[in-house]
């Protein structure tokens, strides 16, 4: 990984960008979703709900939800493509207890299971899941390639991969009102809601650094992934990325 892609959200400190990660999602938990809503004026919602859809066609039975958060790709896999199980992985405790309570509410806890982890090391064995998907959180990985490559190993033989990320507007003036708002105008809306000053300065920074586009499908394609491919949303503001093994 290149020192541009080492991005981390509290660079003054000699804790890992792991470590770092998972402070701030523990920090940030209760203000997750509301922020969510909030920041990208309920957008996000849209482009989960467009990501399942697609991934739903490949009718995954085992499901692994990478960096999971509060749950709400898993939750809404489940509503859509019903499959037999999902385990939902994350490193922050924090989010996880909110992700429990949503699943609790809504009945969904025999068929999602959430556990504390590191993605970068999954616990699971070679070729256990029918699909893996990931929703803005592969950006997050200390190691790109280690992580996707776990990912890989996990997935069955002809499984699916899917990762829905942020991605860089490339179209004016798209790319220079994306650039404002996510560098001057999010910042300060975060660190009023979520009273963290650095955790959404993160989000630009590490949007910046993210390998996009035909980079990211190109690492897919080193780490193994076949029939790759990228739907863009909103623009260019966010990508659908799909694989197979």
């Amino acid at each position: 990984m290149s020192e541009k892609a080492q991005v981390t959200p509290y660079s003054a400190t000699e804790v890992s960008k792991k470590g770092q990660v998972t402070h701030m999602f523990d920090k940030i938990a209760p203000y997750y979703d509301n922020l969510n809503r909030v920041l990208s004026l309920g957008i996000d919602v849209l482009w989960r709900k467009k990501a399942i859809k697609m991934l739903s066609k490949e009718a995954p039975k085992t499901i692994l939800d990478i960096a999971t958060g509060t749950a709400d790709l898993a939750i809404e896999a489940a509503r859509v493509i019903r499959p037999e199980r999902i385990v939902g992985l994350d490193i922050s405790a924090n989010m996880l207890k909110i992700g429990d309570e949503k699943i609790i509410k809504k009945g969904l806890d025999k068929i999602i299971q959430l556990e504390l982890g590191d993605s970068e090391n999954l616990k699971y064995q070679t070729g256990s899941f029918d699909a893996v998907m990931a929703a803005f959180g592969v950006r997050n990985f200390e190691n790109l390639e280690k992580g996707l490559g776990e990912m890989f190993r996990v997935l069955k033989p002809g499984g699916t991969l899917m990762v829905l990320e942020f991605s860089k507007p490339r179209l004016f003036p798209l790319k220079q009102l994306f650039n404002i708002y996510f560098k001057y105008v999010l910042p300060v809306i975060g660190k009023i809601r979520s009273k963290d000053e650095k955790a959404y300065q993160y989000l630009y920074e590490s949007v910046q650094a993210f390998p996009d586009y035909e980079d990211f499908t190109s690492i897919l394609e080193k780490l193994g992934y076949t029939r790759t491919s990228y739907k863009v949303l909103s623009a260019g503001i966010c990508c659908i990325y799909f694989a197979k093994k």
